[in-house]
């Protein structure tokens, strides 16, 4: 048998009706381009990360950076899952620093970056390191 007997909702309401004890039901699509940004600008601030991307991506960067077009993603490649991400990021790293202790800095970082600031689970970070800058190297900057 079914219960008849009316219920009162308690939740707390705004003057326009609408509850506002927990979050409005809807979807949020996040760009794989915004998660590799967020995940670009979490590498380049760790202490020894010269640059981002390979030798190719370096130079596009460069003449971006000319005309004024910073590209914040180069050189990470994201997949981005229903609530996991993966992330590739590709690192320059400053002569003498530690390259395994940059990467593990970099690799946590990244992924400090995404959860908070993304709100998803980070699945992974693979950090490729292609290069050594040596400070007074004309060649790359």
């Amino acid at each position: 048998m079914a219960d008849t007997t009316p219920t009162t909702l308690t939740a707390a309401t705004t003057p326009t009706g609408l509850a506002t004890d927990g979050p409005t039901p809807g979807r949020t699509v996040v760009a794989d381009a915004v998660v590799a940004k967020v995940a670009g600008i979490a590498a380049r601030e760790v202490p020894g990360v010269h640059a981002l991307g390979g030798g190719a991506a370096r130079a596009f960067g460069a003449l971006r950076d000319v005309v004024g077009s910073t590209d914040l993603g180069q050189g990470v490649r994201v997949e981005v899952g229903e609530t996991q991400v993966a992330a590739d990021v590709t690192i320059v790293v400053e002569y003498p620093v530690a390259i395994s202790q940059v990467a593990d800095q970099v690799r946590e970082s990244v992924a400090a970056a995404i959860e908070q600031l993304v709100g998803m689970d980070v699945a992974e970070v693979n950090v490729s390191v292609t290069d050594v800058h040596i400070p007074g190297d004309d060649d790359e900057d």
